[in-house]
Order: C-alpha cells, then structure tokens, then sequence
C-alpha cells in the first residue's frame, strides 16, 4: 500500500539552525508530534489532523526536484515530529538517491537505532530542558548514536535548564556537535555565553535561530 504522508507545508528558505544554518534548504513540515513542550513555536502542526495536504513519496520527490532544479542541495525535514510519519525511512533514501544531504529535526522522543542504515539521514536532535516540560520523554539512547556530522540541541530557557544541560553534556559526552540554543524571549544569549565560559564548554556552541531575526518569530513558510 502507497504510503501517504500529512504535509502541513513546504518552502524554500535557509536553515536557521544546525550545522548548515545559513544554507537554503526544502523544507517539508508534517503534522503530528508525541511532545507538548511548552516553548514550542509550531505548536499549530502537532496535531495529526492539523491543516495539511496527503502526498505521497512520489510526490514528496517531485517537489524536491523542481527545488533541486533551483539549486538547492539540503532538505530538512520537520514538524511536529517527521520521524513518525510512517514510511519517513523510505522517503529519506528516495531523497538521498535524488541528491539531497537528508537532515531530520527530531525531538529526542523517538528512538533513533532503525535509521541508522546505509541511507541515514543527518540527525539535529533536540534533548528537552526542565522549562519544556517533557525531559521525561528523551531517549538517552539516542545520543551515543549521534556521529560528528549530527547535532545534539539544548535548547535553554532557564537557569535551572542551564545547569542541566551541563550534566547531559558532561554525563553523556556526546560524539557529535553540541549546540546550546536560547528559548526566544526567554533567556538572553548573553547569559548563555557567560555559562559557557563559566563551565570551560570549549566544544559546545552557541546557536541563534537566524529565522526569527530575519522575520517575524511567529511568520510561517520561512
């Protein structure tokens, strides 16, 4: 049976975060999410029935096409969570195939062993603070997983969630890139630098979200 996937929306626009932030990219945001975080700024696409258009691989690829026809070589997948949309593995590799670096945003609540496979995509996973509200749900599993070109994503709102991104990163001593990421309006990125220099996090990097310096926070498709 042709699987079919809730497209929410797609564009072209850059990365605004990750190890290619800056870098245009597809973009294909599906619905429905297993997490309530209490920041979330797409919180409108985590409902499975949320507005969205049923498509299929073929049609996934067709769009990805006319954007590599444009020259876009990145395809980010996101959401919600576009790990759980059911067939998700057999789109990366159709995209892979195509020509595409493959990155999926992923919010740490899916386990990620099944898509270690030859047609991997590149994995921005998100580990949640307390100020989330869902630090029960992450899989640590997940993060011996992650290799140098994957990203490990604190996203901090908080003193509290501060100090305790230091124990995940001391604790799990992550293989891959480690970002620490400010909730927006939240935390200023000023007391982040000044932790990271407090707890000597010479490998750890600060991320801003480019797109909500460039447009509006709350702007879709961009």
């Amino acid at each position: 049976m042709e699987k079919i996937f809730s497209l929410a929306e797609h564009f072209i626009s850059i990365n605004g975060e990750g190890q290619h932030a800056g870098e245009l990219a597809l973009f294909l945001r599906f619905t429905g999410c297993n997490l309530r975080c209490s920041w979330c700024d797409t919180m409108w696409a985590n409902e499975k029935n949320a507005p969205h258009t049923e498509v299929t691989i073929p049609q996934l690829i067709g769009i990805a096409r006319d954007a590599y026809d444009r020259g876009i070589r990145n395809v980010t997948l996101t959401g919600g969570e576009p790990l759980l949309q059911e067939g998700i593995g057999e789109l990366i590799s159709g995209l892979i195939t195509t020509g595409f670096r493959v990155e999926a945003e992923t919010n740490g609540a899916v386990p990620l062993e099944k898509f270690m496979v030859k047609d991997r995509p590149v994995f921005t996973m998100d580990y949640k603070l307390p100020s989330s509200g869902m630090e029960g749900h992450m899989i640590k599993e997940n993060i011996p997983l992650l290799e140098s070109d994957d990203t490990l994503k604190l996203v901090c709102g908080s003193e509290e969630d501060l100090l305790r991104a230091y124990e995940v990163i001391t604790e799990e001593k992550p293989a891959c890139r480690v970002y620490l990421s400010p909730v927006f309006g939240s935390i200023e990125p000023a007391r982040i630098v000044e932790f990271m220099k407090e707890k000597g996090l010479g490998g750890v990097r600060l991320q801003l979200q480019l797109h909500k310096f460039i447009w509006d926070p709350q702007e879709r498709g961009v």
